[in-house]
């Protein structure tokens, strides 16, 4: 059972509804938030003890949850999550497209971007300042000089931006900088990083692992909320499996299965899904059709020069004819774009 506490309610209330609890015989988990704070009652369900719980008027909301994912899921709320993001929502009926460069390289390059994708109706500039990379010799990203990079273009372009952030000491820097914190698919299981952006209220976008299970992914999404921040937008980016054709496989399977499990919005990665250009867009479609609330797409100038990921990002040329493409099919699937 999950008793979610109204926002203003006190530390003395807190308090008190904890101290009824464990007079009742139930153990506690309590995670407080910068927004919300959230009661786990562990033990036998009583429905009597839920009915008490909801009779106290700082008390939000008590709810009975069988699930392992308890905030994360359908039964803690019906109705789909929708996730404000300065300029625009994730997760309702607009379908949300964030594009840009594997990693930020320089400014002109951002600025060339984020022109093309308030052209083409792109809600967000992405680009990574902190690079995770297989091999230590790789680029590892521009760091805070390229989060700074990123922020001007946002004031100057008005696009929201967003960026991956890999440590849990980083995360009070680059929450100042971008819309979005973006925990890439190595760090799904970095519990200590997950609830050091939980306790942040920027929101939240969670790549599933390359080697997870969907009831994995949701368990991390799980950490976050479960220290106050219910802004996590879910990103499918494909798994690791025998096939070697594409760079992952991506299982866009996993969107509908995780909408019928959980609330909250899923984008995917099509870039990463596939690994190679030629296929990004037919994966874009393929993942609107299947029911995603937006698209994470690399997208570069000039693919062949990029330091990163070029192979798999699309030029401008390709992002206006897939743009074009979507236009048409959004519709078709009840989103607006």
């Amino acid at each position: 059972m999950i008793v979610v506490m109204g926002r203003d309610c006190s530390d003395e209330q807190i308090d008190e509804i904890t101290k009824r609890i464990k007079e009742w015989g139930f153990d506690v988990n309590l995670s407080k938030g910068e927004r919300k704070t959230v009661i786990g009652v562990i033990g036998q369900q009583k429905e009597e003890v839920k009915s008490s719980l909801e009779a106290f008027p700082y008390v939000e909301k008590v709810v009975s949850v069988s699930q392992p994912f308890k905030l994360v899921s359908r039964d803690f709320q019906q109705e789909d999550s929708i996730i404000d993001i300065g300029h625009t929502q994730i997760g309702g009926e607009e379908l949300i497209l964030m594009v840009g460069p594997c990693a930020v390289e320089n400014e002109q390059i951002l600025i060339d971007t984020a022109k093309v994708a308030r052209e083409t109706g792109c809600q967000l500039l992405r680009g990574g300042a902190y690079k995770p990379r297989s091999s230590p010799y790789s680029f590892q990203g521009l760091g805070e000089e390229g989060l700074k990079l990123l922020k001007n273009v946002k004031d100057k372009k008005g696009l929201s931006v967003i960026s991956e952030v890999m440590d849990k000491e980083q995360v009070n820097l680059v929450k100042d900088y971008v819309d979005i914190l973006q925990i890439g698919t190595r760090n799904m299981q970095n519990f200590n990083l997950l609830k050091a952006v939980g306790k942040q209220e920027k929101p939240v976008l969670l790549k599933r692992g390359m080697s997870s299970t969907i009831e994995e992914w949701l368990m991390a999404a799980e950490y976050i909320m479960a220290e106050g921040n219910f802004n996590v937008i879910l990103c499918e980016r494909g798994i690791r499996t025998f096939e070697t054709a594409t760079r992952n496989t991506l299982d866009l399977s996993a969107v509908p299965v995780v909408k019928s499990k959980s609330h909250l919005p899923v984008v995917v990665d099509p870039s990463h899904g596939v690994g190679k250009s030629e296929f990004v867009s037919s994966m874009s479609k393929a993942a609107v059709a299947a029911g995603a609330d937006g698209l994470l797409i690399e997208v570069h100038p000039s693919p062949e020069n990029a330091i990163s990921d070029g192979p798999q990002s699309l030029t401008f040329d390709g992002l206006r004819k897939l743009v074009n493409e979507l236009r048409e099919l959004a519709p078709v699937v009840g989103k607006k774009f």
